[in-house]
């Protein structure tokens, strides 16, 4: 409103006021309110009414990935290949020459990259392939030197079932991986973190559900022996998931067959330990599988 004071007084002796009014148009009076708002009360007429019910649940401060069918199905295909390499794993300590089998089941690396290939597209640069050879190769040479197996034991036994069963749960393993990482990569989450912790929360359940179920019908008393034991069980579950945390968040970020390489380190620290702690005696195999597998991380570590 606008006032204009003109000059002169009226017939009473009092200045004369001037009024002039100007009404402005009903849109130009609720625009700017409109536009102080946001989009959404501007639309519903009350702040946030349509996201009412519709907030996504936060966990630290982080909005949970919400899963899809891709997901779901990499992380049921993860748990069971998990589950699968473990019982293979432990049928295969079963057998008198059961040493030669987990010498094979060394091989996951390599099976990791191959997998990783055919499933994902994950690739891998020349010098980081040749890392992950010698990687497998010195694992090979430990495994063999602490088992006393020869390198014509080991190839004249290719055909034997342990071989058999311990390539196989090289692949399970290695399955288990790739399905891992593909499930969180199928998330399409920015959060490395909160997807690798998605990912591993989902996976434990479908385990701990298909397990669940497995003893509940075939062995109902190791459940009862599980909740007995529960203080064993709680803290080898802890220990485990911290574990699973660190592998899981390495495959979120990288190629799975590179997080499995150089996490053979834990040789290194194992024969360490061994050495300096425990006093345990050593020969040269063994040494010699520890630089190799030492050269193989640094070499990875170049060549990536």
């Amino acid at each position: 409103m606008r006032h204009d004071r003109g000059a002169g007084e009226d017939r009473h002796g009092l200045p004369r006021v001037t009024v002039r009014a100007r009404v402005l148009p009903v849109e130009d009076q609720v625009l700017p309110r409109q536009e102080e708002a946001g989009p959404q009360e501007r639309r519903d007429g009350w702040p946030g009414l349509s996201n009412f019910g519709k907030q996504t649940p936060c966990v630290g401060g982080m909005a949970l990935p919400e899963p899809n069918g891709m997901f779901l199905f990499y992380s049921v295909l993860g748990g069971i290949s998990q589950i699968i390499f473990t019982v293979l794993l432990l049928w295969l300590f079963s057998f008198r020459n059961f040493t030669v089998g987990t010498t094979f089941s060394k091989t996951e690396i390599i099976q990791v990259a191959l997998l990783g290939f055919l499933i994902l597209g994950d690739t891998l640069t020349i010098g980081a392939g040749f890392a992950i050879v010698v990687a497998v190769v010195g694992v090979m040479v430990m495994s063999a030197a602490q088992s006393k197996v020869t390198v014509r034991t080991l190839l004249t036994s290719l055909t034997e079932k342990p071989t058999l069963i311990g390539l196989t749960c090289g692949a399970f393993l290695g399955m288990s991986v790739v399905f891992y990482r593909g499930s969180a990569l199928a998330l399409g989450y920015d959060g490395v973190v909160m997807a690798a912790a998605f990912t591993l929360a989902v996976s434990v359940v479908i385990q701990t559900v298909i397990m669940g179920i497995y003893i509940a019908i075939k062995e109902p008393r190791t459940l009862v022996d599980i909740f007995v034991h529960w203080r064993w069980t709680v803290a080898t579950g802890i220990v485990g998931t911290l574990t699973s945390i660190g592998w899981f968040t390495a495959f979120t970020m990288q190629n799975g067959a590179y997080v499995r390489a150089l996490g053979q380190i834990e040789l290194v620290f194992t024969f360490i330990a061994s050495v300096f702690f425990f006093r345990e005696k050593t020969n040269n195999r063994e040494v010699l599988g520890i630089l190799l597998v030492c050269a193989a991380i640094v070499i990875l570590i170049l060549a990536r």
